[in-house]
């Protein structure tokens, strides 16, 4: 698959979070919207990368959990 292709597909299935694929190779995500405080004491991260895109979206998934979320459509993830 491309790496449009995969960026996009992240974006779509993670819309609070902006999608890149750096110089380096690395997969990024950035939330869109500040932590909370709770958001922080459960682990969450404004930015997180991966090696690749389905490191990308097993991090993203984690962070659905530490943030309570069990899909994207319950809210600000």
């Amino acid at each position: 698959m491309s790496v449009d292709r995969n960026l996009a597909e992240i974006a779509q299935e993670h819309p609070h979070w902006t999608i890149w694929r750096s110089d380096a190779g690395r997969w990024w995500a950035t939330r869109h919207h500040p932590l909370t405080v709770e958001q922080r004491d459960a682990g969450c991260a404004m930015t997180i990368d991966a090696d690749d895109p389905e490191g990308l979206r097993e991090q993203l998934r984690d962070q659905r959990r530490r943030a309570g979320l069990t899909s994207p459509e319950a809210g600000a993830e």
